[in-house]
């Protein structure tokens, strides 16, 4: 055992060599985890400065697994931190000893999984025998396209996807290279593509799935209460409307913002509870209610995505949700009935490339499934 992991991390002497393992707890350094091991501080101090370039210990994380190898007289020889399940870095610590960043062995897989959507996305890949964590990368590549809150049994997919294998486990999130989705009867496809400015995907028309707004707050939430002029206020007790769209979801969720912009208000009052309040441009502008906790303050940029609050039940709700309020040229409207036009389409003079590409997913595709090129094809609009 401490010769294999000795030999894992490519020190000398790995017959000698014997080693101790942990993990990083909250709250230690470098120097927490190795001056009780027996390394002096002039060590400590020259990995810390002179050895900075190489790796900033101060970037260490709590849950981190690390490795300590002793010599045979019991004096710590070496230190080995894995930054991640591919990437560690070595701490020399004999005298005038060097810090070195190494990765173990990796390889790409591809595979391929087509399946109807019975109970949710993620049961259907799981007993498949694929990463549930492949339904979170197909809601990502299709959050500007499909609210998976609203996904039904009768949805069908097909999916080709590739992930990175360190020792036989699976690192990382899995990567969508081409996929299929039929939902509602109509079929959304998608490639990837990197056409000079990282990758994304695109219809087969060349137009960007990534539009200007995701459809959605929280991932694999439901739908709870729509926008209604009309509707019927459960805690009031009266007729009032209901200028949003609940997305219910356990306390402690996630709430992201659907597109770039800035906090305007990040407050409180009786009825919205905990809030936060975006806005897009001089047209669009959406407001979060009823959080837990928010995770911004007003003036801050956010991005697309980045999380500024959690779900709650602060206000007025008689359960954990957040309601989605979505304006638009000062009038709040039903964000759902809106469509939004697509970012940066294939620009012209990587159109047969990306003709090329289409045509290499598809042939593996069809290959994976028996021949067929696309049995969902037939129901794209």
């Amino acid at each position: 055992m401490d010769q294999l992991e000795a030999q894992r991390f490519g020190l000398p002497d790995t017959v000698a060599l014997r080693v101790e393992t942990g993990t990083v707890r909250s709250g230690q350094s470098l120097s927490h985890l190795l001056t009780p091991a027996g390394v002096g501080p002039q060590t400590l101090h020259r990995i810390a400065t002179e050895e900075r370039d190489v790796y900033d210990v101060r970037r260490m994380k709590a849950g981190q697994d690390w490795r300590l190898f002793r010599g045979p007289d019991g004096r710590p020889r070496h230190f080995a931190y894995l930054i991640n399940r591919k990437d560690y870095v070595v701490f020399d610590l004999n005298q005038g000893g060097s810090v070195r960043k190494g990765a173990f062995p990796s390889e790409t897989r591809r595979d391929f999984v087509e399946g109807e959507v019975q109970g949710s996305l993620y049961q259907v890949l799981e007993d498949a025998g694929h990463t549930t964590t492949l339904a979170l990368a197909m809601s990502q590549v299709y959050a500007w396209t499909i609210d998976f809150s609203r996904i039904q049994a009768g949805d069908r997919f097909r999916i080709l996807y590739e992930r990175d294998w360190v020792s036989d486990e699976a690192d990382g999130m899995p990567r969508i290279l081409a996929a299929e989705f039929v939902h509602r009867g109509r079929n959304f496809p998608a490639y990837a593509f990197d056409q000079g400015d990282g990758v994304d995907h695109f219809d087969e028309t060349g137009a960007s799935l990534r539009k200007a707004f995701l459809k959605a707050p929280v991932e694999f939430s439901r739908i709870s209460s729509r926008f209604d002029k009309k509707r019927f206020h459960p805690v009031l007790k009266k007729v009032k409307a209901h200028l949003g769209t609940d997305y219910a979801a356990p306390h402690g969720t996630p709430i992201v913002s659907v597109g770039d912009g800035v906090v305007v208000k990040a407050s409180y009052t009786k009825g919205n509870g905990k809030y936060v309040k975006v806005r897009h441009n001089s047209t669009y502008t959406t407001q979060y209610l009823h959080m837990s906790r928010r995770n911004v303050k007003e003036g801050q940029a956010v991005r697309q995505g980045d999380v500024i609050g959690y779900v709650g039940s602060t206000g007025l709700a008689t359960g954990p949700h957040v309601c989605f309020r979505f304006w638009k040229n000062g009038q709040q409207v039903d964000h759902l009935r809106e469509e939004f036009p697509p970012s940066t389409p294939i620009r012209e003079d990587q159109q047969p490339a990306f003709a090329d590409a289409v045509a290499d997913w598809m042939e593996e595709m069809a290959r994976y499934d028996g021949g067929s090129e696309s049995q969902l094809a037939a129901q794209t609009p």
